[in-house]
């Protein structure tokens, strides 16, 4: 695995010196060629996020540094560690991801289908028989719809047989009559018959999860949805009279409110007692048949903008906003659609066509000496299980599918994704359980081999990723050379403290010190005393052991107007502080001073001088170590 981490963050250096020649080398840094495409990437994209623009000059001083930095990182072996090799090929994978699916034609396939199908609603008879327990069932079920279907051809009426045979559990009162249906209504492979039955025929019998059909199309029409807002008071459970009596006055109050010129969205908000009322009501857009009557058909008979009258439903009472009547246009209901597909099978049919494309792209081939291998083995074995999987699969290298232009994964790699539990005893079955985890496993190689390509023929990729790369080190040598070096070396900190004393002065006193709260005025009390008793050694950490979370103790170095309880104990300032929690303070050790006294007291500035410092001398070393050349007259073609 560590070699293929390695693979996969060096190919970035290899391959680069394999692309085209009108991307000539504008700099080497310690053995390392980077191309003018790299740097024109980079400067550009640093320009665009500065608010005053670099100069190409000032730019070209800050890129070498960054190199030099990055060589550093690389002459140390940060590239190679477990760590670093596992997090790029993280952002490896995330970085391709959206350039190999950029070509999002069979999603906008999908969703124009979905959105084009949304238009027209459809009068439909359905004839429903059971899916059948197996393949033989189901057959049988198939044949059965098929002679039904030639008895209405034939002019027996659809009703009767319907009524005779249909296991629809709706046909005690629809007699087969589905009236007007619409997109998203129903399964995907349900709908696509449906869309794609002409108006007065009668489907061939299909099948589904649900059961065997056959749908008549009886006439078509354009939809006309309606956006409606809507705010309601829900009556209680097994409701009286009274209590719906109740409910009606309540609305009726509200609804004086809207004719008096009250926010419909603001109301709805307040009042409503629908789970649409935190986004003011909003129902959205919705065609026939997905309300309750009498909700249907008063929203669909409001002019637009209108409110109507209150009026009840089974679940209590309403008052409908009208907003806006016709078919929502494609960007309201994307996010609706693209949930819809991604739910049901049309996802599946996305990837698989996905699949496909990622399997011509990388030239890949499956061995069909692996079938034959598979075949003799679960034969002799009489099947699948797992001494068949720890002797014919486990230790294979026989290749199980080829890609690119001589590559191969061994059957082997299969072994993980077979279940050692699973026993097969037909040889066929198991041979097609066996091939039913190759798609998954080349889908894994080849989006991983897809990736590494797109460095070679991507450079907006290329470029990125490299970025990513570079920034990861960078950070990391950046970390050890100075920042958590600094923060480290407390020695160093010390020495240059005491250095450069003078340049740590303070314009105003400070309070140094411990400041103790209590929780109560007694809590208070039994301190003060133990203090004087236990002395000024460990003294803190006595009092901790003691007294718990019934104290506080807070060690500080802040000037006036930094700290509440500095200003009050120290500096005699404002007022007494309220603290949840605590009612008293004191201040245990410590009191104002001039100046600092040790490091300490300005640590952070110091540690920011100090990596200052250690930057300025890492500079100098970098210039001396890693030399920039620099090509002056590629310099010349940047844009």
């Amino acid at each position: 695995m560590k070699a293929k981490l390695l693979i996969s963050s060096l190919l970035l250096g290899t391959v680069i010196l394999a692309l085209a020649k009108e991307d000539p080398v504008l700099m080497t840094i310690n053995g390392k060629d980077i191309k003018l495409s790299e740097f024109e990437y980079l400067y550009h994209k640093n320009n665009q996020q500065q608010v005053e623009k670099e100069t190409l000059d000032q730019y070209l001083d800050r890129f070498v540094l960054y190199k030099q930095k990055v060589a550093d990182a690389e002459a140390a072996g940060l590239d190679t560690t477990r760590a670093f090799l596992s997090e790029f090929e993280g952002y490896q994978k995330d970085l391709a991801a959206p350039y190999m699916m950029k070509d999002s034609t069979y999603e906008k396939e999908m969703l124009n289908e979905a959105y084009d199908r949304m238009k027209k609603e459809i009068s439909i008879d359905h004839f429903m028989l059971p899916p059948g327990n197996n393949p033989e069932e189901t057959a049988t079920y198939m044949a059965r719809m098929d002679s039904l279907r030639s008895c209405i051809l034939n002019g027996e009426k659809w009703e009767t047989l319907v009524d005779q045979y249909s296991s629809d559990p709706s046909k005690p009162r629809n007699h087969g009559h589905y009236g007007y249906v619409s997109s998203g209504m129903f399964p995907y492979d349900f709908e696509n018959v449906l869309y794609n039955t002409p108006v007065g025929e009668i489907s061939k019998p299909f099948k589904t999860q649900f059961g065997v059909h056959m749908l008549r199309v009886n006439e078509t029409r354009e939809r006309n949805d309606v956006h409606a807002k809507h705010i309601l008071k829900l009556f209680p459970k097994d409701a009286t009279e009274e209590q719906k009596a109740a409910c009606k006055q309540k609305m009726d109050s509200i609804y004086a409110l809207l004719l008096a010129g009250a926010n419909f969205e603001e109301l709805a908000k307040a009042e409503s007692q629908d789970g649409t009322a935190r986004r003011g009501g909003d129902l959205g857009w919705f065609g026939r048949g997905r309300m309750v009557q009498p909700f249907e058909d008063i929203a669909f008979s409001l002019a637009d903008g209108a409110i109507s009258e209150p009026f009840a439903t089974q679940y209590g009472y309403h008052v409908i906003k009208k907003v806006a009547h016709g078919m929502p246009a494609l960007e309201e209901v994307r996010p609706a659609l693209e949930n819809a597909i991604n739910r049901d099978e049309r996802a599946g049919m996305i990837h698989e066509r996905r699949l496909n494309d990622l399997k011509a792209k990388c030239n890949y081939r499956f061995n069909p000496e692996v079938e034959k291998y598979l075949t003799n083995a679960l034969r002799d074995n009489k099947g699948l299980d797992s001494a068949l999987v720890a002797t014919a699969i486990k230790g294979a290298t026989i290749p199980l599918f080829y890609y690119g232009d001589n590559q191969s994964t061994p059957l082997s790699e299969l072994t993980s994704a077979l279940n050692l539990k699973t026993r097969i005893p037909d040889a066929a079955d198991a041979l097609n359980y066996i091939k039913s985890k190759v798609d998954p496993l080349a889908e894994t190689v080849l989006t991983d081999y897809h990736a590494h390509e797109l460095v070679k023929s991507n450079p907006e990729y290329r470029n990125l990723l490299n970025e990513y790369r570079d920034g990861m080190l960078l950070f990391e040598v950046s970390n050890n050379r100075v920042w958590k070096a600094a923060n480290k070396d407390t020695v160093g900190l010390e020495r240059y403290f005491a250095d450069h004393r003078a340049n740590y002065v303070w314009t105003e006193p400070h309070f140094k010190g411990i400041i103790l709260s209590a929780t109560t005025d007694s809590v208070m009390q039994l301190v003060k005393a133990d203090i004087r008793k236990l002395g000024t050694d460990s003294l803190p950490e006595k009092l901790h052991m003691k007294y718990g979370s019934d104290i506080r103790m807070e060690r500080m170095v802040v000037k006036q107007g930094e700290n509440q309880l500095a200003d009050y104990l120290a500096f005699h300032m404002g007022s007494k502080p309220e603290r949840k929690g605590f009612a008293e303070y004191i201040i245990l050790e410590g009191g104002v001073i001039n100046q600092p006294e040790e490091m300490a007291d300005v640590r952070g500035a110091v540690t920011s001088d100090y990596q200052d410092e250690l930057e300025r001398i890492w500079k100098e070393e970098l210039a001396r170590k890693y030399p920039a050349k620099i090509n002056k007259k590629v310099l010349k073609k940047v844009k």
